[in-house]
């Protein structure tokens, strides 16, 4: 997150990381991460769906 210029997509964040995002199954698991980062207060979820950092 922190690397990135501004808040991003699940997707962005799966890419990042080498995952293949063509593939649905390999991003729900990632999109379910950050939204348990929200949950916690780590990260925060705009309207839009973008994720973005607390600070």
């Amino acid at each position: 997150m922190r690397q990135s210029a501004g808040p991003v997509m699940a997707r962005q964040v799966g890419e990042m990381l080498g995952v293949d995002v063509a593939m649905r199954a390999k991003l729900e698991p990632r999109r379910g991460r950050l939204i348990r980062l929200v949950d916690r207060g780590w990260l925060r979820k705009l309207p839009d769906g973008r994720f973005t950092t607390r600070l």
